[in-house]
């Protein structure tokens, strides 16, 4: 639709002073009965509502604030992001690893699977990224990017982190292909962690950071790419709370991530290529923890002329460690908001349960366990409250007893803060 240039608008607002009326809103609406013309001679006619905003915006910013701005979106996608698309792709392109396929091939099994929305990727809008962002051609043929050889300083300082497609493996009644998700330290090239998942999901990246976090300490950035599941809300809140700078790629920029792309061609070359046993995830996890260890990680680096485990040695007293208590876990729950009811009790997943405080008609932060929600914390303006218990109507239909009143938490009492926050 074509845009009013600011002199048509003037023109309208202009037009209102000469209108019979006793009040603004009537000699208003007496103007949106007329018809105006551009400087093309299109005729143009405008409601109400939209002369008094203009009239609104006039008074309050003067007439440059009547003057168009381009979009702040132009040339952008505004329903579904390179980085969604670029998923959905690889999500069918194995279906064509022994077959010709072209770009409608791929765009009609992606609706097909449910990968991709029509409402939200038209046959057009997936020629246009595909084409914008060279989807569908080899990393090694795009267009290069100047670049520049670099190395962290000190250990911990950055972790990249990728996942990897594996071997095909039964699972259950049906072969599906293992995911490797795998971190490396980008100044000693020492492996935290790897491991193979059925999934690549949200779940499964907290169980691999988890792990990596308690062996090797904690990182100061984690340099991610912008899957899915490397931007989503979980892995940002983990982040902030243990105080790691969550930093991406560009679109597009696999080669920006070489170190873990290197490993991950190690890994083909030459773990993938032993004579693996493949009868279930935990026996490949077994294998791939002890050839990390035992091969990888002491084996003299190319680039580094020494083990990458003596180098990461050698900046012990600079690594700050995650120590082995129970309460870290809450450190990798899920944060939401919820709002105390007047009994004091509040709903998660359709179950219902109580404060461990009075914190009635209070807007608290819950955490927990989104695979499996046994303990949820609550917090209220940035304190630990304690743990919610699930409601029982039954005892509460029973009076408390002198001792339980006597025991009873004074209402919102700051408990102590939580050590690791």
């Amino acid at each position: 639709m074509k845009r009013i240039n600011v002199y048509l608008k003037l023109r309208v607002l202009g037009a209102i002073d000469s209108m019979a009326g006793n009040s603004i809103i009537s000699r208003i609406k007496e103007v949106c009965k007329l018809t105006f013309h551009d400087e093309d001679g299109t005729p143009h006619v405008f409601t109400w509502r939209t002369i008094q905003t203009w009239l609104s915006i006039y008074k309050q910013f003067g007439v440059q604030a009547l003057v168009n701005r381009p979009r702040a979106d132009k040339g952008k996608p505004r329903k579904l992001c390179p980085e969604q698309l670029q998923e959905a792709i690889e999500q069918v392109l194995p279906e064509f690893h022994d077959t010709r396929y072209n770009k409608m091939m791929i765009y009609r099994r992606c609706i097909e699977r449910g990968v991709l929305a029509q409402s939200d990727c038209s046959q057009t809008s997936f020629f246009r990224l595909v084409r914008q962002f060279d989807l569908l051609t080899p990393a090694t043929q795009t267009e290069n990017k100047k670049r520049l050889a670099f190395s962290k300083q000190y250990a911990n300082e950055m972790w990249q982190l990728d996942t990897m497609f594996g071997p095909f493996m039964k699972n259950g009644k049906t072969s599906t292909q293992a995911k490797l998700i795998a971190f490396i330290d980008d100044a000693s090239r020492v492996v935290p962690h790897g491991q193979f998942f059925f999934s690549e999901n949200t779940d499964n990246l907290i169980v691999a950071l988890k792990a990596a976090l308690y062996k090797r300490g904690i990182p100061q950035i984690l340099y991610v790419d912008n899957g899915a599941i490397y931007t989503c809300q979980e892995i940002n809140q983990i982040c902030a709370r243990l105080g790691i700078v969550l930093a991406h790629t560009p679109v597009r920029d696999g080669a920006a991530k070489g170190k873990v792309e290197r490993f991950f061609r190690t890994v083909r070359d030459q773990f993938l290529l032993q004579k693996l046993d493949l009868s279930s995830l935990e026996s490949l996890n077994r294998q791939f923890h002890q050839w990390v260890e035992t091969d990888y990680n002491t084996r003299i680096h190319g680039t580094l002329q020494m083990k990458p485990i003596d180098r990461f040695g050698m900046d012990l007293g600079r690594i700050r460690f995650l120590n082995p208590m129970e309460a870290n876990d809450e450190l990798f729950y899920v944060e939401q908001s919820r709002t105390v009811r007047k009994d004091n009790t509040f709903g998660i997943n359709s179950t219902r349960y109580e404060a461990p405080r009075d914190l009635a008609d209070r807007t608290i932060e819950v955490r927990y366990n989104r695979a499996s929600p046994e303990r949820i914390i609550v917090y209220y303006k940035g304190e630990r409250m304690g743990e919610a218990t699930l409601l029982d109507f039954l005892a509460n239909d029973r009076p408390p007893s002198k001792r339980q009143i006597a025991t009873q938490p004074d209402a919102i009492t700051p408990a102590k803060p939580f050590e690791n926050q």
